[in-house]
């Protein structure tokens, strides 16, 4: 699946060491369709981030929007070499993740790596499932069931 082939325009926002867009950054969040939040693997100060800067940045500025986590650096966390060289690192765990996922509401959690390129696509193909068919709100789903009106009670 392509991401251009869903609208005329597509567009994807890289915040990573932007701190001093704070006061602009929400102004891009306007007719975001997802929000496809990424952390490293190999740092949890990123990880912990997700909870802290940007969940309330977006449950404020951008609510009801669904999310895709994402972990990334998947290939140094599975490094040998690269976590001999870091000594005391605690690389974020696949249940972690998961863990997070369940606790921001995310639809989809996803590990990768730019590096070899796994899942990248996944991570995509996430964006494009959650864009297509999004998560029904409260509201959608109490519609759906059949309504009784109280003479209906009365009767049963």
């Amino acid at each position: 699946m392509w991401v251009m082939a869903l609208s005329p325009v597509t567009y994807f926002y890289h915040f990573v060491g932007q701190e001093d867009y704070n006061r602009l950054r929400p102004l891009s969040y306007r007719g975001a369709d997802v929000f496809v939040l990424a952390f490293s693997l190999v740092s949890r100060a990123s990880y912990e981030n997700v909870l802290k800067k940007w969940i309330p940045e977006l449950q404020h500025h951008a609510p009801g929007i669904p999310l895709v986590l994402v972990g990334t650096k998947m290939d140094l966390r599975d490094d040998k070499h690269y976590m001999a060289d870091h000594p005391g690192l605690v690389p974020v765990t696949t249940a972690q993740g998961e863990e997070m996922r369940k606790q921001i509401g995310a639809m989809y959690y996803i590990e990768c790596s730019s590096k070899t390129q796994q899942n990248v696509k996944a991570v995509f193909d996430a964006a494009i499932r959650v864009v297509i068919k999004p998560p029904q709100k409260q509201k959608e789903r109490k519609k759906k069931k059949p309504h009784r009106g109280w003479f209906e009670h009365l009767l049963r």
